[in-house]
Protein backbone atom coordinates (compact mmCIF):
# COMPACT_ATOMS: atom_id res chain seq x y z
CA UNK A 1 0.00 0.00 0.00
CA UNK A 2 1.03 3.60 -0.34
CA UNK A 3 0.60 5.85 2.67
CA UNK A 4 1.66 8.92 0.72
CA UNK A 5 -1.25 11.41 0.79
CA UNK A 6 -2.44 13.21 -2.30
CA UNK A 7 -1.60 16.91 -2.60
CA UNK A 8 -5.26 17.78 -2.03
CA UNK A 9 -5.57 15.56 1.05
CA UNK A 10 -2.40 16.93 2.67
CA UNK A 11 -3.69 20.48 2.18
CA UNK A 12 -6.97 19.91 4.02
CA UNK A 13 -6.37 17.11 6.51
CA UNK A 14 -4.90 17.69 10.00
CA UNK A 15 -3.72 14.06 9.88
CA UNK A 16 -1.32 12.24 7.59
CA UNK A 17 -0.33 8.62 7.17
CA UNK A 18 3.40 8.02 7.58
CA UNK A 19 5.22 4.90 6.42
CA UNK A 20 7.78 4.13 9.12
CA UNK A 21 10.47 1.50 9.61
CA UNK A 22 12.08 0.14 12.76
CA UNK A 23 15.70 1.36 12.83
CA UNK A 24 16.66 0.53 16.43
CA UNK A 25 15.41 -1.40 19.47
CA UNK A 26 16.36 -0.59 23.07
CA UNK A 27 15.17 -2.73 25.99
CA UNK A 28 14.84 -0.15 28.77
CA UNK A 29 13.60 -2.51 31.47
CA UNK A 30 11.61 -5.75 31.89
CA UNK A 31 8.40 -3.96 30.86
CA UNK A 32 9.61 -1.17 28.55
CA UNK A 33 10.86 -1.49 24.98
CA UNK A 34 11.89 1.62 23.04
CA UNK A 35 11.30 1.31 19.31
CA UNK A 36 13.01 3.92 17.15
CA UNK A 37 11.28 4.47 13.83
CA UNK A 38 12.67 6.22 10.79
CA UNK A 39 11.28 7.19 7.41
CA UNK A 40 11.39 10.15 5.05
CA UNK A 41 7.64 10.65 5.57
CA UNK A 42 8.33 11.75 9.16
CA UNK A 43 9.66 15.08 7.92
CA UNK A 44 5.98 16.01 7.52
CA UNK A 45 5.05 15.20 11.14
CA UNK A 46 4.02 18.06 13.44
CA UNK A 47 6.33 17.38 16.40
CA UNK A 48 5.11 20.25 18.58
CA UNK A 49 7.96 22.62 17.77
CA UNK A 50 10.10 23.99 20.60
CA UNK A 51 7.63 22.65 23.20
CA UNK A 52 8.19 19.10 21.97
CA UNK A 53 5.58 16.38 21.47
CA UNK A 54 4.51 16.44 25.14
CA UNK A 55 1.75 13.80 25.51
CA UNK A 56 1.12 13.62 21.75
CA UNK A 57 -0.98 10.57 20.89
CA UNK A 58 -0.66 8.91 17.47
CA UNK A 59 -2.21 5.83 15.92
CA UNK A 60 -0.22 2.79 14.85
CA UNK A 61 -1.85 0.57 12.25
CA UNK A 62 -1.21 -3.19 12.35
CA UNK A 63 -2.15 -5.28 9.33
CA UNK A 64 -4.45 -8.27 9.70
CA UNK A 65 -2.65 -11.58 9.05
CA UNK A 66 -2.59 -12.30 5.35
CA UNK A 67 -3.87 -8.86 4.30
CA UNK A 68 -2.32 -5.52 3.41
CA UNK A 69 -3.51 -2.39 5.16
CA UNK A 70 -6.04 -0.23 3.30
CA UNK A 71 -4.90 2.99 1.67
CA UNK A 72 -4.73 5.88 4.13
CA UNK A 73 -3.87 8.46 1.49
CA UNK A 74 -6.92 10.62 2.31
CA UNK A 75 -7.49 11.32 6.02
CA UNK A 76 -9.97 14.13 5.54
CA UNK A 77 -13.36 14.09 7.27
CA UNK A 78 -15.11 10.74 7.47
CA UNK A 79 -12.07 8.51 7.02
CA UNK A 80 -12.47 6.84 10.44
CA UNK A 81 -16.11 5.87 9.84
CA UNK A 82 -15.14 4.50 6.44
CA UNK A 83 -12.34 2.46 7.98
CA UNK A 84 -14.67 1.07 10.68
CA UNK A 85 -17.15 0.05 7.99
CA UNK A 86 -14.58 -2.27 6.39
CA UNK A 87 -14.47 -5.99 7.10
CA UNK A 88 -12.85 -6.25 10.58
CA UNK A 89 -10.91 -9.32 9.47
CA UNK A 90 -9.23 -7.37 6.66
CA UNK A 91 -8.92 -3.73 7.71
CA UNK A 92 -6.16 -4.20 10.31
CA UNK A 93 -6.05 -2.91 13.87
CA UNK A 94 -5.47 0.55 15.30
CA UNK A 95 -3.70 1.20 18.59
CA UNK A 96 -2.85 4.46 20.35
CA UNK A 97 0.68 5.32 21.50
CA UNK A 98 2.55 8.37 22.75
CA UNK A 99 5.60 9.72 20.95
CA UNK A 100 8.38 9.64 23.55
CA UNK A 101 10.76 11.79 21.49
CA UNK A 102 10.85 13.23 17.98
CA UNK A 103 13.86 14.15 15.87
CA UNK A 104 12.25 15.14 12.60
CA UNK A 105 13.93 18.49 11.92
CA UNK A 106 17.42 19.32 10.72
CA UNK A 107 19.83 17.55 8.43
CA UNK A 108 19.66 14.07 9.99
CA UNK A 109 17.17 11.45 8.78
CA UNK A 110 13.90 11.99 10.70
CA UNK A 111 13.24 9.60 13.60
CA UNK A 112 10.82 9.15 16.47
CA UNK A 113 10.91 7.00 19.60
CA UNK A 114 7.83 5.13 20.84
CA UNK A 115 8.04 3.19 24.10
CA UNK A 116 6.01 -0.03 24.23
CA UNK A 117 4.85 -1.59 27.50
CA UNK A 118 5.60 -5.31 27.38
CA UNK A 119 3.89 -8.09 29.30
CA UNK A 120 6.54 -10.75 29.93
CA UNK A 121 5.18 -14.06 31.14
CA UNK A 122 1.59 -13.17 30.24
CA UNK A 123 1.81 -13.92 26.53
CA UNK A 124 0.95 -11.47 23.75
CA UNK A 125 -2.80 -11.04 23.47
CA UNK A 126 -3.50 -8.14 21.10
CA UNK A 127 -2.05 -7.15 17.73
CA UNK A 128 0.28 -4.53 19.21
CA UNK A 129 1.51 -6.90 21.92
CA UNK A 130 2.13 -9.62 19.36
CA UNK A 131 3.99 -7.20 17.12
CA UNK A 132 6.16 -5.84 19.97
CA UNK A 133 6.99 -9.35 21.17
CA UNK A 134 8.50 -10.28 17.79
CA UNK A 135 9.63 -6.90 16.41
CA UNK A 136 12.87 -6.76 14.42
CA UNK A 137 14.88 -3.94 12.87
CA UNK A 138 13.51 -3.41 9.37
CA UNK A 139 9.87 -4.12 10.27
CA UNK A 140 7.46 -1.56 8.83
CA UNK A 141 4.26 0.05 10.11
CA UNK A 142 1.93 2.90 9.24
CA UNK A 143 1.51 5.75 11.71
CA UNK A 144 -1.35 8.25 11.63
CA UNK A 145 -0.28 11.57 13.13
CA UNK A 146 -0.57 15.36 12.88
CA UNK A 147 0.27 17.07 9.62
CA UNK A 148 2.99 19.74 9.96
CA UNK A 149 1.57 21.50 6.91
CA UNK A 150 -1.73 22.00 8.77
CA UNK A 151 -0.12 23.36 11.95
CA UNK A 152 -1.70 26.54 13.31
CA UNK A 153 0.94 27.46 15.86
CA UNK A 154 -0.87 25.76 18.74
CA UNK A 155 -0.50 22.26 20.10
CA UNK A 156 -0.82 19.47 17.51
CA UNK A 157 -3.98 17.33 17.53
CA UNK A 158 -3.51 14.62 20.15
CA UNK A 159 -1.81 16.82 22.76
CA UNK A 160 -3.80 17.28 26.00
CA UNK A 161 -1.03 18.71 28.22
CA UNK A 162 -2.11 22.32 28.83
CA UNK A 163 -0.62 23.80 32.03
CA UNK A 164 -1.07 27.46 33.02
CA UNK A 165 0.95 29.92 30.98
CA UNK A 166 1.67 32.39 33.77
CA UNK A 167 4.30 32.43 36.49
CA UNK A 168 4.58 30.21 39.55
CA UNK A 169 3.30 27.10 37.79
CA UNK A 170 3.16 23.95 39.91
CA UNK A 171 2.32 20.62 38.27
CA UNK A 172 1.26 17.18 39.42
CA UNK A 173 1.67 14.30 36.97
CA UNK A 174 0.27 10.91 37.94
CA UNK A 175 0.21 7.69 35.96
CA UNK A 176 0.88 3.98 35.65
CA UNK A 177 3.40 2.45 33.24
CA UNK A 178 1.27 3.28 30.20
CA UNK A 179 1.64 6.98 31.05
CA UNK A 180 5.42 6.86 31.53
CA UNK A 181 6.25 7.78 27.90
CA UNK A 182 4.02 10.86 28.06
CA UNK A 183 5.34 11.91 31.47
CA UNK A 184 8.91 11.48 30.27
CA UNK A 185 8.22 13.49 27.13
CA UNK A 186 6.61 16.33 29.08
CA UNK A 187 9.41 16.42 31.65
CA UNK A 188 12.03 16.65 28.90
CA UNK A 189 10.79 20.05 27.75
CA UNK A 190 9.46 21.64 30.95
CA UNK A 191 11.19 24.97 31.72
CA UNK A 192 13.36 25.31 34.79
CA UNK A 193 10.91 27.56 36.67
CA UNK A 194 8.16 24.90 36.80
CA UNK A 195 7.98 22.95 40.05
CA UNK A 196 5.91 20.02 41.21
CA UNK A 197 5.76 16.23 41.35
CA UNK A 198 5.57 13.29 38.97
CA UNK A 199 4.16 10.22 40.72
CA UNK A 200 4.40 6.94 38.83
CA UNK A 201 3.46 3.31 39.47
CA UNK A 202 5.33 0.53 37.62
CA UNK A 203 5.11 -3.27 37.82
CA UNK A 204 8.68 -3.91 38.99
CA UNK A 205 11.52 -2.02 40.67
CA UNK A 206 13.63 -2.66 37.57
CA UNK A 207 11.14 -0.53 35.58
CA UNK A 208 12.17 2.70 37.33
CA UNK A 209 13.68 4.85 34.59
CA UNK A 210 15.80 7.98 34.54
CA UNK A 211 13.45 10.75 33.37
CA UNK A 212 15.57 13.83 32.82
CA UNK A 213 14.14 17.33 33.30
CA UNK A 214 15.36 20.87 33.82
CA UNK A 215 12.26 21.64 35.89
CA UNK A 216 12.07 21.48 39.66
CA UNK A 217 9.81 18.45 39.50
CA UNK A 218 10.35 15.66 42.01
CA UNK A 219 9.92 12.31 40.23
CA UNK A 220 8.72 9.62 42.63
CA UNK A 221 8.14 5.97 41.78
CA UNK A 222 6.23 3.19 43.47
CA UNK A 223 6.24 -0.51 42.66
CA UNK A 224 2.97 -2.39 42.21
CA UNK A 225 4.33 -5.88 42.70
CA UNK A 226 1.48 -8.23 43.61
CA UNK A 227 -0.86 -5.48 44.79
CA UNK A 228 -3.91 -4.37 42.78
CA UNK A 229 -3.18 -1.76 40.14
CA UNK A 230 -3.34 1.75 41.53
CA UNK A 231 -3.14 0.86 45.22
CA UNK A 232 0.50 1.89 45.63
CA UNK A 233 -0.05 4.95 43.45
CA UNK A 234 -3.05 6.10 45.48
CA UNK A 235 -0.91 5.98 48.62
CA UNK A 236 1.82 7.94 46.86
CA UNK A 237 -0.65 10.59 45.68
CA UNK A 238 -2.03 11.06 49.17
CA UNK A 239 1.48 11.44 50.56
CA UNK A 240 2.44 13.81 47.77
CA UNK A 241 -0.56 16.09 48.26
CA UNK A 242 0.15 16.30 51.95
CA UNK A 243 3.55 17.82 51.18
CA UNK A 244 2.49 20.12 48.32
CA UNK A 245 0.78 23.50 48.14
CA UNK A 246 -2.02 22.54 45.78
CA UNK A 247 -5.06 24.28 47.23
CA UNK A 248 -6.68 21.27 48.90
CA UNK A 249 -10.04 22.39 50.28
CA UNK A 250 -12.42 19.57 51.32
CA UNK A 251 -15.20 22.12 51.83
CA UNK A 252 -15.09 22.77 48.08
CA UNK A 253 -15.39 19.09 47.17
CA UNK A 254 -17.48 18.61 44.05
CA UNK A 255 -19.94 15.77 43.53
CA UNK A 256 -18.90 13.97 40.36
CA UNK A 257 -21.14 11.91 38.10
CA UNK A 258 -20.37 8.23 38.18
CA UNK A 259 -18.48 6.96 35.15
CA UNK A 260 -18.88 3.34 34.07
CA UNK A 261 -15.40 2.81 32.68
CA UNK A 262 -16.52 -0.45 31.06
CA UNK A 263 -18.99 1.46 28.89
CA UNK A 264 -17.83 5.09 28.84
CA UNK A 265 -14.57 6.87 28.05
CA UNK A 266 -13.09 8.74 31.02
CA UNK A 267 -11.52 11.75 29.35
CA UNK A 268 -11.69 15.24 30.83
CA UNK A 269 -9.02 17.82 30.05
CA UNK A 270 -10.01 20.71 32.27
CA UNK A 271 -10.07 24.38 31.24
CA UNK A 272 -7.26 26.84 30.48
CA UNK A 273 -6.17 28.80 33.55
CA UNK A 274 -3.79 31.74 33.77
CA UNK A 275 -1.44 30.61 36.52
CA UNK A 276 -1.04 28.39 39.56
CA UNK A 277 -1.53 24.65 39.91
CA UNK A 278 -2.22 22.01 37.26
CA UNK A 279 -2.68 18.23 37.42
CA UNK A 280 -2.46 15.61 34.69
CA UNK A 281 -3.51 12.01 35.39
CA UNK A 282 -3.43 9.15 32.89
CA UNK A 283 -3.39 5.37 32.78
CA UNK A 284 -5.83 2.54 33.41
CA UNK A 285 -9.36 3.96 33.44
CA UNK A 286 -10.63 2.56 36.76
CA UNK A 287 -7.46 3.73 38.50
CA UNK A 288 -7.83 7.22 37.00
CA UNK A 289 -11.52 7.33 37.96
CA UNK A 290 -10.69 6.57 41.59
CA UNK A 291 -7.94 9.20 41.70
CA UNK A 292 -10.31 11.71 40.09
CA UNK A 293 -12.87 11.00 42.80
CA UNK A 294 -10.22 11.53 45.48
CA UNK A 295 -8.77 14.78 44.10
CA UNK A 296 -11.99 16.52 43.12
CA UNK A 297 -14.63 14.70 45.15
CA UNK A 298 -12.73 14.53 48.44
CA UNK A 299 -9.89 17.05 48.38
CA UNK A 300 -11.94 19.76 46.66
CA UNK A 301 -9.33 20.53 44.03
CA UNK A 302 -10.69 22.79 41.29
CA UNK A 303 -11.90 20.49 38.52
CA UNK A 304 -10.88 23.03 35.86
CA UNK A 305 -7.23 22.52 36.78
CA UNK A 306 -7.16 18.76 36.33
CA UNK A 307 -6.89 16.59 33.20
CA UNK A 308 -8.04 12.97 33.64
CA UNK A 309 -7.44 10.46 30.85
CA UNK A 310 -8.34 6.79 30.94
CA UNK A 311 -5.87 5.44 28.40
CA UNK A 312 -7.14 1.87 28.61
CA UNK A 313 -9.33 -0.50 30.62
CA UNK A 314 -7.83 -3.53 32.34
CA UNK A 315 -9.23 -6.73 30.89
CA UNK A 316 -10.55 -5.05 27.74
CA UNK A 317 -8.83 -4.54 24.39
CA UNK A 318 -8.67 -1.05 22.91
CA UNK A 319 -11.54 -0.49 20.48
CA UNK A 320 -10.43 -0.61 16.86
Amino acid sequence: MSAQPSEKASAVSPLLAFEIEVVALTRLSPHFLRVTFGGDDLAGLDDGGHLGPRDLRVKLMFASPGFALPDFGDLSGGWYSQWLAMDPARRGSMRTYTIRAARVRGDRPPQIDIDFVLHPGQGPVGPAARWAADVRVGDRLVLLGPNAAAATGGAPPGVEWAPPTGSGVQVLMVGDETAVPAIGSVLATLPADVRGQALIEVPDAADVLDLATAARVDVRWCVRGERPRGQALSELVRTGLASADVGVSPAAAEALPEVDVDEEILWETGEPVADGWYAWLAGEAAMVRDLRRYLVGECGIDRRRVAFMGYWREGRAESS
